[in-house]
């Protein structure tokens, strides 16, 4: 088995250097693009209703992910991937599927974990042989989360994590976990900056996201790195499928083809409203099947070929209940 890169990290003093330095934009937090300037360390709230200690809001071995993450039958390795779905975010999509623990901070402070704590939850996940540690939401808790591995690393965590980010990310953070994520999972979900702000509350979604895409990439490259059909280190990046094109699917899938036409590409079907999404007329229904096939025409036209695509009727299988916050994607 692939060598996670950390350990490399950890075994030189490097990785607990890295942790430091992160932690030391908490004091006027940078962490994401938002540069609220609070500082957490005093565990003042930021603007992703956040304070210092991390919010755990479940942990659970997840089967749903893309086959190269989860595995899959036929390959004798679907373990799953011991996902960690961090509570809060810095963003507020208005169609969030996991808005229960994203947007809900009044009731998701009660999840607050220590460092030890977060630590031994990568360590307990590894143990039901899972194929990687997911990080999901990982962006305003990155300087916590690397705090951690440094414990988690020095008691034998050995599997590689994921990093599923919104890509709302700082590259001066992403560049702090240069030899430390092996994989990366960016969902880039506008093309344009003011469906970001319209849809996701954020300014200049865009802009960062691709900024943040083009870092993973320098790091990563376009390269699937497999043992056993599983991933030990990529980058994959996501696309949702949005009613009415507000994704902006040509002009995202043009990007990501002038970057490089081998980079691997997710393409998510499972859009359906909820939250405030069936407040808004255009976002209230799910998306159409030519919807669907036309995205899939422009993956064609820009000879986009690697990657993996959801079916169309999956929307009705990637439906979580977090009220189950040990088996939230439990059939």
């Amino acid at each position: 088995m692939t060598e996670p890169s950390y350990l490399s990290l950890h075994r030189s003093g490097e990785l607990i250097k890295r942790a430091e330095m992160l932690n030391e934009l908490l004091y006027s937090c940078n962490i994401c693009p938002k540069d609220c300037n609070v500082n957490r360390v005093e565990n003042n709230i930021a603007a992703c209703y956040s304070g210092y200690l991390p919010i755990v809001s479940s942990y659970c071995v997840h089967h749903g992910e893309e086959p190269v993450l989860s595995g899959c039958s036929e390959e004798e390795n679907d373990h799953g991937i011991g996902n960690i779905f961090f509570g809060n975010c810095n963003l507020r999509c208005v169609y969030c599927q996991n808005y229960e623990i994203s947007q809900n901070h009044k009731s998701e402070i009660k999840n607050e974990v220590s460092i030890e704590r977060l630590a031994e939850i990568m360590l307990e996940l590894q143990s039901k042989n899972v194929n990687a540690i997911g990080l999901v939401s990982p962006t305003h808790f990155v300087p916590q989360i690397v705090s951690a591995l440094v414990i988690a690393a020095e008691n034998g965590l050995r599997l590689p994590l994921v990093y599923n980010t919104n890509s709302y990310d700082s590259v001066e953070v992403l560049k702090l976990l240069d030899g430390i994520i092996d994989i990366y999972l960016p969902d880039l979900k506008y093309s344009d900056n003011e469906y970001g702000y319209k849809f996701s509350k954020v300014k200049d979604y865009a802009t960062h996201a691709k900024n943040a895409i083009l870092e993973m990439y320098r790091q990563i490259g376009s390269k699937l790195v497999l043992e056993n059909g599983i991933l030990q280190r990529g980058l994959v990046i996501r696309h949702l499928i949005l009613p009415n094109d507000f994704a902006g699917s040509r002009e995202t899938l043009k990007f990501i083809s002038e970057l490089d036409k081998n980079i691997s590409i997710s393409l998510m079907s499972q859009f359906y409203p909820v939250h405030k999404a069936l407040e808004i007329e255009l976002l209230s229904r799910n998306i159409r099947e030519r919807e669907y096939e036309k995205v899939f025409d422009l993956m064609e036209e820009f000879g986009l070929e690697n990657g993996f695509m959801q079916e169309f009727e999956s929307e009705s299988y990637y439906r979580p209940d977090f009220n189950d916050r040990t088996e939230p994607f439990k059939r």
